[in-house]
């Protein structure tokens, strides 16, 4: 059964038909009756390392006072479904981090249906889900339930669904028959959206070429390049929807995902919600060689000891600004400006301008700052740092890197990216 089917279905908790609804005795205030209007479903499909994960932090947080006016950001486990009960009946939010599951429902959703559509395995951080038919209809009772006027569905991993298997996106379109669509979709530059893409897989400990060796060109077929392929499946599989595709740049100088997810949508927030919180921090780039090496050379507990390092401890080492440090190379740069041309202008065509990316051209510029050249001086301050406390077995390693670096040494092919 369809989602929007359930205006027809009878509550089983009054006994009631839905045009006696108004008659009963007791109603709870989550309720907001909908007549006739269609449900509005937002779909926010991505892209990685564009505010995602903070958004959905902040629409899980304040799940409940959203859902009392009538905005659904709903759940698709026992977890999620259990820690709504639990604060709408008065109990205080997580004050750490929320567990996944919790925060980001709808990537657990995605990675279901990629692992039953293709496969592939859903990542061992999302533990314990349902069935892809489970977690529909966990959605659908909860429309059924709160009767929503919107529907948030906020997903990064939607961004795979046109590489992996278009029907997928069709899945999600059918469950929401006859409604109001919007499809919303951050994209950053490309160098910047490679080189940020690319830390998150050092962080995630995976092995892999240093940008400067590749140029990111391994990535030209899929959706990390390839921003028609992640977004183009989407506009046809709902050609009625309102698409609202944004520059990243802009969402920062509006003030960022949440306020800008707002803003473009029109989605009205109730008062008094829970401030917005810095998810997902990135590792600095200052700090990506060094990391890059780990993952090859350390056994994973201990690469995993010094990313957590380098992550959380490198803060108040002044470090040069992210933006001025060169990852890739002028021939690189070059490359990828030409690969990415096809694709900006198609982009400026879906949105009726000529480009999408207003500053494209900074992607052949290069950045004053070498990799290698600040990995080294990193390095050196993490040995010369008295309050430093790493296994002996990771500052040798460190100690080996600089003395690699100094003279010249690159090691470790890694995958492509």
């Amino acid at each position: 059964m369809t989602i929007l089917n359930k205006l027809k279905r009878v509550p089983h908790k009054f006994g009631l038909r839905n045009r006696d609804l108004a008659k009963a005795p007791i109603k709870p205030k989550f309720i907001t009756r909908i007549q006739e209007a269609p449900l509005n479903l937002v779909l926010f499909i991505g892209h990685h390392k564009v505010g995602s994960t903070s958004l959905q932090d902040y629409l899980a947080r304040n799940a409940v006072k959203f859902a009392r006016t009538g905005v659904l950001y709903p759940y698709v486990d026992f977890e999620g479904l259990a820690y709504h009960a639990s604060v709408a009946n008065g109990h205080p939010t997580i004050k750490g981090a929320l567990p996944i599951n919790i925060r980001e429902p709808h990537n657990a959703l995605a990675f279901r249906m990629i692992n039953e559509a293709s496969g592939r395995e859903v990542p061992s951080y999302h533990e314990g889900l349902p069935s892809q038919r489970q977690m529909f209809n966990a959605i659908r009772q909860q429309v059924r339930m709160f009767e929503p006027h919107t529907v948030i569905l906020a997903a990064e991993v939607f961004a795979n669904f046109g590489a992996v298997d278009t029907k997928l996106i069709r899945m999600i379109r059918d469950q929401f028959p006859n409604a109001n669509v919007t499809i919303v979709a951050t994209l950053r530059r490309i160098d910047e959206y490679i080189a940020s893409w690319h830390g998150q897989r050092l962080k995630f400990g995976h092995k892999v070429q240093a940008l400067r060796e590749t140029g990111g060109m391994g990535y030209r077929k899929g959706i990390h390049f390839n921003y028609q392929l992640m977004v183009e499946p989407w506009l046809k599989a709902f050609p009625d929807a309102r698409a609202i595709l944004r520059d990243y740049s802009d969402v920062s100088a509006a003030g960022g995902s949440i306020v800008d997810f707002f803003v473009q949508t029109g989605i009205q927030k109730p008062e008094k919600l829970q401030n917005e919180r810095r998810v997902n921090d990135s590792l600095h780039r200052a700090t990506y060689e060094i990391a890059r090496r780990a993952n090859h050379e350390l056994n994973q507990e201990s690469a995993r000891e010094l990313r957590h390092f380098l992550k959380y401890s490198t803060k108040e080492f002044g470090l040069p600004l992210n933006k001025d440090i060169e990852l890739f190379g002028d021939q690189n740069r070059q490359k990828m400006f030409q690969a990415f041309a096809p694709i900006d202008q198609w982009l400026g065509q879906t949105v009726g301008t000529d480009a999408f990316f207003a500053d494209q051209e900074a992607v052949l510029r290069c950045n004053p700052i070498a990799e290698l050249d600040v990995a080294c001086e990193t390095i050196g301050k993490i040995l010369g740092c008295k309050s430093v406390n790493l296994d002996k077995h990771v500052l040798d390693f460190l100690a080996k890197c600089r003395s690699e670096l100094e003279s010249g040494t690159t090691t470790h092919e890694g995958s492509t990216g």
